[in-house]
């Protein structure tokens, strides 16, 4: 046994595995202890994610450089064959060398991050996770109704970065602009209703308006995009059966759907409290005249 060690350790190719084989459990041993010990003292998830993702892949990095380091007097046989390798693998593997790609391009890009919510490859919802060759959606609407979850957690190859648009709801501006539209009778107080609609939209929807402002400012001045209104706006129209008035604000992109409620059942009280002044419109239909009909009756003989 001892003999067979020792032939074990003066083996170089044996000698180099065990080095190797020693240093990946000291690099796991010192990742585990490192994310045990920041573990306490991080209490935010979204800082807890980041430092567990960025110590994961810098274990990945330091074991890599650990393998060259051992193996630097083959270090020229080691590219010669893996430069043989890689022609092969690279049409093999032209999926997950792009998904690699793709990955690279969004850290380095900074295309998203977790916590957005984006739009990619048709699948809409908020990113929980991206790895080196998928990223992972929790999805939101498809059965559902408005911008919540429907339960199914998708997985998207890091590839279509470079085949599809990617569109992000949250990463440089936080907000979404969303609009109500609301029918009126003719005959109602029209201004009355605009102002009902103005005071509703200032008491849900105004706190987002103030800070979209401060985050569409840094969005002027980072891009080359015009300074546009982040203040509730009602306009009207008239059309063949009522006045229809739209109400056009900015919400928070996740604050969509129970902001909708809220100003539907604030516009509601207010309409009730307005005396009849100011009432609501629904389709309906009126005969203006009807042409003159004979009756003509048939008696037996």
């Amino acid at each position: 046994m001892r003999e067979s060690l020792e032939n074990l350790l003066t083996d170089p190719t044996a000698a180099k595995l065990l080095i190797i084989i020693l240093g990946l459990l000291g690099i796991i041993l010192i990742v585990t202890f490192l994310k045990h010990l920041l573990g306490r003292y991080l209490r935010d998830s979204d800082n807890w994610y980041t430092v567990r993702k960025t110590m994961n892949g810098a274990s990945y990095v330091l074991f890599i450089l650990f393998v060259l380091f051992v193996y630097s007097d083959r270090l020229g046989d080691i590219m010669v064959m893996l430069g043989v390798a890689g022609a092969g693998l690279a049409f093999a593997l032209q999926e997950v060398i792009i998904s690699i790609a793709g990955w690279i391009a969004i850290v380095t890009g900074r295309i998203f991050r977790s916590g957005d919510r984006v739009q990619l490859g048709g699948i809409k919802g908020d990113v929980i996770d991206f790895g080196i060759l998928r990223t992972t959606i929790m999805e939101i609407q498809d059965w559902v109704d408005g911008d919540l979850y429907n339960g199914k957690i998708v997985l998207v190859a890091n590839s279509f970065v470079f085949r599809e648009p990617v569109f992000n709801y949250s990463t440089d501006f936080p907000f979404v602009w969303d609009e109500l539209t609301i029918p009126v009778r003719f005959g109602s107080d029209s201004e009355l209703a605009r102002d009902i609609l103005n005071r509703v939209a200032d008491q849900v929807v105004g706190n987002y308006a103030k800070l979209a402002e401060q985050h569409w400012e840094r969005m002027v001045r980072k891009y080359l995009i015009e300074d546009a209104a982040t203040r509730p706006m009602v306009t009207m129209v008239i059309n063949d059966n009522w006045l229809e008035y739209t109400l056009r604000y900015v919400v928070h992109f996740r604050k969509r759907k129970t902001t909708q409620d809220a100003l539907f059942t604030e516009i509601l009280r207010e309409v009730e409290h307005s005396a009849g002044k100011v009432q609501f419109a629904s389709a309906t239909f009126e005969l203006t005249g009807m042409p003159n009909i004979t009756v003509r009756r048939a008696y037996e003989a």
